[in-house]
């Protein structure tokens, strides 16, 4: 499935968007996962930011 969305970013309108992926910190357990977000390369910065609070 990540293939396919990688392939479809390249296209077109797709070079507008980034994808964004964060490392985040379960507070029950300590485990770490990761979170995955397409935005717009305007708000790359406020997704991370985000993903930081």
């Amino acid at each position: 499935m990540a293939k396919k969305v990688v392939a479809t970013l390249k296209t077109g309108k797709g070079k507008e968007y980034s994808k964004v992926i964060t490392m985040v910190k379960s507070p029950k357990t300590g485990a770490y996962s990761f979170k995955e977000q397409i935005v717009h390369n305007d708000h790359v910065k406020d997704a991370i930011n985000e993903a930081k609070a």
